[in-house]
């Protein structure tokens, strides 16, 4: 993978050194090095692989890296922190290590959601140039026809603009409603439920149920585990 820079700022409070804003006050008595450099901006950009970033002269070691799968039950918010007191997705994993998401779903969405503290990786998945896959299953009322699919499958014009063409398959359909699987690669705000809204689909339940090679498998909502070295590697090769 290449290497990707992070704002100091950012890095050494994920570390949890610091709140930004003590952070800030550090910088201003210039007492955090980079290569032996006093750096006073917050917004310097480093690369914590390759530099020595000190405190005080002590070296400040990047965090043993840890990755999780959450099964996200509806009504939790994907953020670190909401303004709403609202509960997140961080809340349902017990770690005193600083972790964040992987993407967000929205609050009315379930399923597979990855949380680590590794900054490189999650910013890989989530850049659009990589076009990692994500499926979702739907169940929406009724039937759907053969126009609405192939606009699916071709391109939605949202109001942020055209969406890539989505692989929609139908997996069942039984009272009254209908089952699809939807593969997507892009990562726009509530993008399904746009396009669906868009289409005339009325989507009454959504949920991810794979991530790139990672599957939700036998993980109920409100579930977590550590995923496995090699799905980790497996994510990085993605």
């Amino acid at each position: 993978m290449e290497n990707i820079t992070i704002r100091l700022n950012k890095y050494l409070a994920n570390l949890g050194v610091a709140s930004r804003r003590e952070i800030k006050l550090l910088l201003k008595q210039q007492i955090v090095t980079v290569n032996g450099q006093r750096i006073k901006e917050s917004g310097f950009r480093i690369d914590p692989k390759l530099d020595d970033i000190r405190l005080n002269g002590k070296k400040i070691l990047p965090p043993t890296l840890v990755y999780y799968l959450l099964n996200k039950p509806k009504g939790i918010v994907s953020t670190t922190a909401d303004e709403f007191g609202r509960k997140n997705v961080t809340s349902l994993i017990p770690t005193k290590v600083r972790i964040y998401p992987v993407g967000r779903l929205d609050k009315d969405t379930t399923g597979l959601i990855i949380l680590t503290n590794d900054g490189e990786l999650t910013n890989l998945l989530i850049h659009p140039k990589y076009h990692v896959d994500k499926v979702y299953r739907l169940r929406i009322e009724g039937n759907i026809d053969q126009a609405q699919l192939n606009a699916l499958r071709h391109g939605v014009l949202l109001d942020d603009g055209i969406t890539y063409p989505a692989k929609v398959t139908i997996l069942k359909t039984a009272n009254r409603v209908t089952f699809l699987e939807m593969t997507i690669h892009e990562g726009r705000n509530r993008q399904i439920r746009r396009m669906c809204e868009t289409v005339g689909v009325k989507l009454l339940e959504l949920a991810r149920i794979k991530f790139g090679p990672i599957n939700i498998g036998n993980l109920r909502e409100g579930q977590f585990r550590r995923l496995t070295e090699s799905e980790v590697s497996s994510l990085k090769k993605e």
